[in-house]
């Protein structure tokens, strides 16, 4: 199928794959890496094309021949990613002096900062000798205004410069007056200079706990309250167990839909049809159309289930009432309790435990900088990573009574924003945050603002957040006024040791 053009469905009316328009799928004979000319130095610009376009902009067919032929680049880093490995392979072979490229700022991003460890790693090693992280930059050819990030690699152990921008200016249409604040150390593979956040190892006490939410694949699957209860919600008995409330990450920052989702993990499709079929029928005319052109097999043969129905991740959560759930992209990181009968979206990363002690310390200074550490941006919101944020983290190892006190104060805290959204709808969380934010720079309010501190309570949420750091501090034996720098140093030797203790079996 060709990806664009569409057709109305015979009963629905609704647009769906139009099966006849279909391209040409090129294969790739004996497919190998390009051949660079010899040269001292390498600087360039490689295209910005993110993982999820690749097969788009450059079809199925190189895009399978390409990754198939770099094995050192993970198969979600972008494509700029193998003109940076390439560059390092020749550069750490004694080929070339140093190289440059300038990218998009995902390059901080997990799966492409992993192809930045594995140089600055080996053996022989590369250093970063130039950094910016996060740099305006516009498109010439459509003038959209992007972000990117620059890197300069020598071989090596050295320091290097990193240039932080502390101020921007639009100077014209196309270009930006930008003050750079910089400062010399070694630079790491998340483009910071100070504790080896990026190297921190994941822990096995953290193994199998978190994971993302549902990947749907298909609109079809969502449906309001109205139509489960016309599809048997209610009156056809088991279907409550497939037809669940939804939440995505907008449900959480802003205003909830109260949508529904048909969840049919663990029935095969004659199963559905016999039991639910009024349900099945919803799925085979809203849901398969699409699927059944998808170029994976198990998304096109398993129509009626979720892309990414996170079976292995389901048995973490069985029996437990609640679990933590944070939104991956936001601009304030928060965590919540989530009701067992939710069920989460992709853009959810979610944490099999109930214990409100969990939530009190992930909602601490102590994590929350951690996770702004070790986690990437999007356009200009943090991105909350799981592999990086949670995995690794070294919870502390608190008395009884510490432990006690953080859980009194992540109940609280949970307790004291959902009753003020409840009370008041117009509220939201982002809402919430944002004049929490502003009381803590002790900035001056607006009126609009006045109002959602008066609704919101955000005085009382902001001492509730206060006393947690305090006690999640003490819980570590650490200073209250730590900086932060210092905790992202401590938490790097906490986790070093917690992953030796567990190398000796504890």
């Amino acid at each position: 199928w060709d990806g664009k053009t569409f057709k109305p469905h015979p009963v629905t009316g609704e647009p769906v794959p139009d099966e006849t328009a279909r391209v040409q799928e090129l294969r790739y004979l004996n497919p190998r890496k390009a051949e660079w000319p010899r040269a001292d130095f390498v600087a360039g610009n490689p295209p910005f094309i993110g993982t999820s376009m690749m097969r788009q902009a450059l079809g199925d067919g190189y895009a399978k021949a390409l990754r198939s032929t770099y094995k050192g680049v993970p198969d979600s880093a972008d494509f700029v990613m193998f003109w940076w490995d390439k560059a390092a392979d020749l550069l750490r072979a004694g080929k070339l002096e140093r190289f440059g490229f300038v990218t998009t700022n995902s390059l901080r991003q997990t799966f492409n900062r992993r192809v930045l460890q594995a140089h600055l790693g080996g053996k022989p090693p590369l250093s970063l000798a130039f950094a910016i992280p996060d740099h305006p930059w516009v498109d010439a050819g459509d003038g959209a205004a992007v972000r990117i990030a620059m890197t300069v690699a020598v071989r090596g152990e050295q320091d290097g410069v990193l240039g932080r921008v502390v101020g921007e200016n639009a100077s014209g249409q196309d270009s930006y007056e930008v003050t750079l604040l910089e400062r010399v150390g070694k630079l790491q593979a998340d483009l910071t200079i100070g504790a080896n956040v990026a190297g921190a190892q994941p822990l096995r006490a953290n193994e199998r706990l978190s994971s993302r939410g549902v990947q749907l694949m298909g609109a079809g699957f969502i449906v309001t309250p109205e139509e489960a209860a016309q599809l048997g919600l209610g009156r056809v008995e088991g279907l409550e167990q497939h037809i669940r409330e939804y939440r995505n990450g907008r449900d959480l920052t802003a205003t909830p839909r109260g949508v529904m989702v048909i969840d049919l993990f663990g029935l095969e499709a004659g199963e559905v049809r016999s039991r639910f079929p009024a349900v099945y029928q919803r799925v085979y005319e809203r849901v398969k159309p699409e699927r059944d052109q998808n170029n994976r097999p198990a998304y096109r043969d398993n129509w009626w289930i979720f892309g990414e129905p996170r079976g292995s991740f389901r048995p973490a959560l069985a029996g437990l009432p609640r679990y933590i759930a944070t939104v991956e992209t936001s601009k304030h990181r928060f965590f919540t309790f989530l009701d067992d009968t939710i069920l989460p979206d992709n853009k959810l990363v979610n944490i099999a435990l109930d214990d409100a002690y969990f939530l009190g310390v992930l909602s601490s200074r102590v994590h929350v900088v951690w996770s702004l550490a070790c986690g990437s941006t999007l356009e200009d919101r943090p991105v909350y990573v799981k592999t990086q944020g949670f995995e690794p983290f070294p919870f502390p190892d608190p008395t009884p009574e510490q432990r006690q006190r953080i859980r009194e104060l992540g109940e609280g805290l949970d307790a004291h924003r959902k009753a003020r959204l409840e009370q008041h709808l117009e509220l939201t969380m982002t809402g919430l945050y944002n004049v929490l934010e502003k009381l803590r720079a002790s900035e001056e309010l607006t009126d609009a603002e006045r109002g959602i501190h008066a609704k919101g309570l955000v005085s009382v949420l902001k001492e509730l957040h206060d006393d947690l750091d305090a006690a999640v501090l003490d819980a570590y034996g650490w200073p209250p006024d730590l900086g932060d720098e210092a905790i992202l140093a401590r938490l790097v030797d906490l986790n070093a040791e917690r992953a030796a203790e567990e190398a000796q079996g504890v």
